[in-house]
């Protein structure tokens, strides 16, 4: 317990396990800061952010600002005088006003080793892009897009097969674990913040759903790295006779043909031809139908070799 008075900023389940750090700490949490609550879902119910329930269930006062940025919104965070604003996943670029109320500034846990996948979506682009190491970062909050000076760092591999959802969870509790040694220096006056290079940054930019259209030109491996750092959201696709086909698991093979054209189809999955090698896929799901084992799917739907994957509406692998 640092005996500091501290406001706690963020909204989805990767920042529930810091929260509760900071509440099993016996932290003085003065209030948490979150999204406002907003439809979700298939029937579209208005849902509180994970963050707000946490934060409900321990009796914590709750501020959902429409924009964190506004005057007043900055004045009712400065008349709960904290003496610092923790930050996980908020969601809203915090304003300089905002930055500079708390004496011992804005402490942001980030889901990537910075300097490297600074912006909103690290967990997904570090797969996408084959990385084997990723971890999570403390640093001191400045105005612009997690550019600010690096505290603490804690580094995990990523298995090869690991998706974004296996990597979340883990780095959710890492980042919650990070944070308490970070608060723990903090208060020991032995931490020493760190700049950052800018010159090794990349920007990983939110996902949109469009990111998970699969083209079957691209090697095995890239496409496999796509469909794990797509699952569970916004998820890997394909066509399949002009239907939906999401795809979520595979592994890589070593058949050949056209780009998009099923070499196989067997109990083990249907295997597809890619630019270069193949893919396996061990789990899909067709439009109208569940997710399921591709061997099951097989049982009810015939996917004979030379079909073609593709978009429905030009050539296969576009």
């Amino acid at each position: 317990m640092t005996g500091l008075r501290i406001i706690f900023m963020g909204t989805p389940e990767f920042a529930c396990p810091t929260l509760r750090t900071l509440i099993e700490r016996g932290e003085n949490v003065v209030a948490v800061v979150t999204q406002p609550d907003r439809p979700k879902g298939r029937g579209q119910q208005t849902l509180p952010p994970p963050v707000k329930v946490v934060a409900q269930e321990h009796g914590i006062p709750v501020l959902q600002p429409v924009k964190v940025r506004l005057p007043e919104s900055i004045e009712e965070i400065r008349a709960l005088q904290p003496d610092l604003i923790v930050v996980v996943a908020f969601g809203q670029i915090l304003p300089k006003a905002l930055l500079e109320i708390p004496k011992h500034g804005c402490i942001n846990v980030h889901a990537s080793l910075l300097p490297r996948y600074r912006g909103a979506a690290p967990l997904n682009w570090c797969i996408i892009n084959g990385e084997a190491e990723t971890g999570v970062t403390t640093m001191m909050m400045d105005v612009g897009l997690d550019t600010g000076d690096m505290l603490l760092k804690s580094a995990t591999p990523i298995d090869p097969d690991e998706d974004t959802q296996s990597l979340h969870d883990r780095m959710s509790q890492l980042g919650a674990e990070l944070l308490a040694q970070t608060l723990d220096r903090l208060v020991a006056g032995e931490l020493t913040p760190e700049k950052q290079d800018d010159s090794l940054t990349c920007y990983a930019p939110m996902m949109k759903k469009e990111d998970g259209l699969i083209n079957w030109t691209r090697s095995a491996q890239d496409i496999k790295n796509q469909v794990r750092g797509m699952t569970p959201w916004p998820g890997a696709f394909s066509f399949l006779d002009d239907k939906l086909l999401k795809v979520y698991k595979v592994q890589t093979a070593a058949g050949t043909g056209n780009p998009g054209e099923v070499v196989a189809a067997g109990r083990d999955g249907i295997e597809v031809a890619c630019g270069e090698g193949s893919l396996l896929i061990r789990e899909l799901q067709l439009e109208g139908k569940k997710r399921m084992a591709a061997g099951d799917f097989l049982a009810g739907y015939k996917v004979p070799a030379g079909s073609l994957l593709g978009r429905k509406d030009c050539a296969v692998g576009a």
